[in-house]
């Protein structure tokens, strides 16, 4: 982080001092002054130092292979696993579309907000492309000998969205059919046997995606929205990366609203009624209904929905997060994009990014047996001061492009943030294939079972973690 972290400000000295320099050279022309560093020089000379001061700035906001913080192999999966999902079909033999050309839109609605999928496998895709003119942290390479982690590019969260259900005369769904395909093609390759599938990356963020086959890939560095349908042994912290949704609401863009002019207290609205740890919603409702200055109700994304949602944490001061059916929720990350500090009440749930970000420096957290106190939670929030939400929100304004996903991306968005974290997990997952390697070179009798290279040794094995 560290590294990335001083190119900006090298940029912004470095476009500062070129704007100075010629600000002054006019400045001083303008006023008749002469400048003897510059009467010296051939206006030739002076052009071209401008010229080349402007092609570093630039450079440095170019797609570096060199300077990328991870190098991704990318399986070369056919289209029913990606792009053919939204519609995509290939000219001639590429299994992937010319971004210089149309990319293929992504469903909107609810299906953006698990669409990590689309936006890493696009930023993979353009690494290479010498016309790119955005920073990367990853690069794919074509040697997976020479990569950090291998990627998985299927679109899993949009196979379950459109495609889970069973169509006659089909005895499985499409969704299942992809699954146990993947899970053939994945064991039947020279990179999983040279792991086990251990510096493989699946995505899976939708919480019902990868769900007849998760449990065959337990090895696999998983990128999820959170664990809340995972056994330990399969995901967790210590291996896998969570990833933010993608915010449906608007952006607050040139957002200048202070503490009095968001005249609601705490906000929410969405689905009231839920099971599991989402229970919590309607005892909520119950205690915070009738209080004057709050925004409490039922809400979807159909008619309207999304524009009274976006108007609704626009105007609000505190929104709140709380557990559904699983512990996280898109709400979270439309409360930063709308700036309105979040209330975040969910025991179980796990923030993207957590390793580098504080979220105590932006968020709220209440536990849910303290949320559900008959007056707890409204007093916690009424005493909150002035300078105490000035400075969350002011907060909120300077980490929000970290839950930004952009193509191409941009340093430090989303994409880019969910590379960093990938990279941070690399030396824990080369640690794990060297263990898993220490005896290749001494295999088992003839007639017993093989060793790890055997596809079917991997797919019965248990999870071990």
């Amino acid at each position: 982080m560290a590294t990335a972290c001083r190119r900006p400000f090298f940029c912004l000295f470095a476009i500062a001092a070129l704007l100075f320099f010629v600000s002054w050279s006019l400045l001083l022309d303008s006023t008749g002054t002469s400048n003897p560093a510059f009467d010296a020089l051939p206006h030739q000379k002076v052009a071209s130092i401008l010229d080349t001061n402007l092609a570093q700035v630039q450079e440095l906001d170019r797609c570096d292979p060199k300077n990328a913080i991870l190098k991704v192999f990318m399986y070369d999966l056919p289209p029913e696993f990606h792009f053919g999902l939204l519609g995509w079909k290939p000219e001639g033999e590429s299994v992937w579309p010319e971004l210089t050309n149309k990319i293929p839109d992504y469903p909107g609605g609810l299906n953006l907000q698990h669409s990590i999928e689309y936006w890493l496998t696009l930023d993979l895709l353009s690494s290479r492309i010498a016309e790119r003119t955005s920073p990367c942290a990853a690069v794919r390479v074509t040697d997976s000998r020479n990569a950090d982690v291998v990627f998985v590019p299927f679109f899993s969260s949009l196979s379950f969205n459109r495609y889970s259900k069973v169509i006659p005369p089909a005895k499985v769904s499409r969704n299942r059919m992809l699954q146990d395909k993947l899970v053939e093609f994945l064991t039947s390759r020279e990179e999983w046997r040279r792991s086990g599938g251990r510096d493989h990356v699946i995505l899976a963020h939708h919480p019902n995606s990868m769900l007849d086959v998760r449990l065959k890939l337990w090895p696999c560095m998983f990128v999820l929205s959170d664990f809340g349908r995972y056994p330990p042994t399969v995901a967790n912290v210590e291996k896998d990366v969570i990833a933010p949704y993608k915010h449906v609401i608007g952006n607050f863009v040139n957002d200048s609203s202070g503490y009095d002019d968001r005249p609601t207290l705490l906000y929410f609205q969405g689905a009231i009624f839920r099971k599991d740890g989402g229970i919590i919603r309607q005892e909520l409702y119950y205690l915070l209904r009738n209080e004057k200055d709050v925004h409490f109700s039922f809400g979807s994304i159909a008619g309207d929905g999304i524009r009274q949602a976006t108007k609704g944490m626009h105007s609000s001061k505190f929104c709140l997060n709380i557990a559904g059916d699983t512990p996280s929720s898109n709400r979270l990350f439309d409360a930063i994009a709308s700036h309105c500090v979040p209330v975040i009440i969910s025991n179980d749930i796990e923030l993207p990014f957590e390793d580098v970000l504080d979220y105590s420096k932006f968020c709220i957290f209440v536990r849910a047996s303290d949320a559900i106190k008959k007056g707890f939670l409204i007093k916690l929030i009424r005493g909150i001061s002035r300078e105490e939400w000035s400075s969350m929100w002011k907060t909120l304004k300077e980490i929000e492009g970290h839950f930004e996903f952009r193509y191409p991306s941009q340093r430090d968005d989303a994409v880019q943030m969910i590379w960093q974290a990938v990279a941070r997990k690399v030396p824990a997952v080369r640690l794990k294939m060297n263990r898993y390697r220490r005896f290749f070179r001494f295999p088992l009798k003839e007639g017993t079972e093989t060793f790890p290279e055997s596809s079917s040794w991997l797919r019965t094995q248990t999870p071990d973690l």
